[in-house]
């Protein structure tokens, strides 16, 4: 008996040492989620837990009428490939929806949304 319970414990043990799979998460994001911001930024930059699959990651930025306001071209950071950007047009004061769309480097897809203002 004792012999069975140690053989299954030695079966167990390098179950412990496997990697934990985890998604890619919005860590922060630039300007931060649901913030007011004075000065319409240039651009948007987030943050993310895990490296990113560039050709698969995505951000829309659009203002209170469903019109896209971002240059349509989200780049992944060579330097730091959990960094995704992208430009901004002129923003006029109103609040801003942010859509992105993320592939992680091992292969999980995560997405998510939320608003910034510009203005008061």
């Amino acid at each position: 008996m004792r012999t069975a319970g140690l053989v299954a414990l030695l079966m167990l043990l390098p179950l412990g040492a496997l990697p934990a799979a985890a998604h890619a998460t919005l860590d922060k994001s630039d300007p931060p989620v649901g913030s007011t911001v004075a000065t319409a930024p240039r651009a948007l930059t987030l943050t993310f837990t895990q490296n990113l699959e560039p050709a698969f990651s995505t951000i829309e930025v659009r203002d209170d009428r469903g019109a896209r306001v971002d240059t349509a071209r989200a780049e992944v950071d060579p330097g730091n490939r959990r960094i995704l950007r992208i430009g901004l047009r002129a923003l006029s004061p109103g609040r801003y929806t942010v859509r992105w769309r993320v592939l992680s480097v091992d292969t999980h897809k995560t997405e998510g949304s939320f608003a910034f203002r510009v203005g008061r």
